[in-house]
C-alpha cells in the first residue's frame, strides 16, 4: 500500500508555496495553523501575502495585532492568528527566531498540538513522524480498518495503526506523511470518493466489504452556518477590519437584528483579544469599538 500511494504521489502531488525546495520551517508552520479547518484554496494567496509581509518570526513578533487580524482577513477562526503571532514570539525569545525541530520545543510553542508539532518534523524538516490529519485518518479508516469513515474522535488505536505504516527512515517517511495526507485530499474524499482513481482500491478493506455506510453518522455534528454566533462574530470583525478608525457602537450595533446575541458575540470577541472597546472621553457618549 506504502508503495502504491508513494508512487501516486509522484504523479499527482500538487505545486503547493510550503513544498518547495526553497521552503523554511517558518512557512510550513504557518501553512499548518492556516490549513487548520481551512481549505487550500483559501489558505495559498493568503500564506503569500502572509510570508512575504512576515517572512521570519521576528517580522510577525514585531507587528501589531490589529495588522495581523486585517491580514488574515476571512481564512475564519481569528484567534488562531493571535496564536500564531503568540507562536513567533517564543520562536523570538526561546529560539534566537528559528522554528526549533526537536518535538519538545515545537509542543512548547503556543497553538503548537500535537498534530502540528510532527506536521512541521516532517515537512519542514524530513524528519520521521506521525502526521495523523482528517485525511490520513480517513484514508486508513477505508483503506485498513475497513469502514466508511474514522470515529469523530480520534483513538489510541487509529495512532497505533498510523505509527506502525509510517516507514523507518525519515525521508520516506516524511514522503509518507504528505502522500497519504494528499490522497485523502484529493481522492479518498468524505462525500464522494473517487475510487476509480485511487492507488490502492484493490487494496481496501472498505471497498472489500462493499463500501458500509458510516457507523458514526449519528454522532457526527453538523451546524448550519447562517443565524449562528460564529457568523455574528464574523460580521462583526469584518466591520473593524474594514474601518479606518474606530467603530460608534451604533454602527455595531445595526450588523444584526438579534440584541442578545449580538452583545453575547461581542463580549465573547473582547475576552478572545480580537475586540477592543473604549469608552467616551466624557463617560456620557456610547463605547466605540476597534482591533486590538
Amino acid at each position: 500500500m506504502r508503495e502504491a500511494v508513494l508512487e501516486w504521489f509522484g504523479q499527482h502531488a500538487r505545486e503547493l508555496p510550503w513544498r518547495s525546495e526553497d521552503r523554511s520551517a517558518w512557512g510550513v508552520l504557518v501553512s499548518e495553523v492556516m490549513l487548520q479547518q481551512t481549505p487550500v484554496a483559501r489558505v495559498e494567496p493568503a500564506w503569500r501575502a502572509w510570508m512575504a509581509r512576515w517572512p521570519e518570526p521576528a517580522d510577525l513578533a514585531a507587528a501589531s495585532p490589529a495588522d495581523v487580524l486585517r491580514a488574515w482577513d476571512r481564512l475564519g477562526y481569528p484567534r488562531r492568528a493571535l496564536r500564531l503571532q503568540e507562536c513567533a514570539r517564543a520562536v523570538v525569545e526561546r529560539h534566537s527566531g528559528v522554528v526549533p525541530d526537536a518535538s519538545e520545543d515545537l509542543l512548547a510553542l503556543p497553538g503548537v498540538g500535537a498534530y502540528t508539532a510532527a506536521a512541521v518534523q516532517a515537512f519542514a524538516f524530513g524528519r520521521r513522524s506521525v502526521v495523523l490529519d482528517t485525511n490520513v485518518r480517513r484514508v486508513l479508516a477505508r483503506a485498513v480498518a475497513g469502514v466508511a469513515l474514522p470515529a469523530p474522535s480520534q483513538t489510541a488505536a487509529e495512532l497505533r495503526l498510523a505509527e506502525s505504516l509510517v516507514p523507518e527512515d525519515d525521508a520516506t517517511a516524511a514522503r509518507w506523511s504528505a502522500a497519504s495526507m494528499e490522497l485523502g485530499a484529493l481522492v479518498c474524499t468524505a462525500r464522494s470518493p473517487r475510487c476509480d482513481a485511487c492507488p490502492v482500491a484493490g487494496l481496501c478493506a472498505w471497498r472489500a466489504a462493499g463500501r458500509p455506510a458510516d457507523e458514526h453518522a449519528a454522532r457526527r455534528r453538523t451546524q448550519a452556518w447562517a443565524g449562528t454566533d460564529r457568523q455574528v462574530r464574523g460580521r462583526v470583525m469584518a466591520l473593524l477590519r474594514d474601518a479606518i478608525g474606530p467603530v460608534p457602537a451604533a454602527a455595531v450595533e445595526a450588523l444584526w437584528p438579534d440584541r442578545t446575541q449580538l452583545e453575547r458575540c461581542v463580549e465573547s470577541l473582547l475576552a478572545d483579544g480580537l475586540l477592543a472597546r473604549d469608552a467616551a472621553a466624557d463617560g456620557d457618549e456610547p463605547p466605540t469599538y476597534r482591533l486590538p
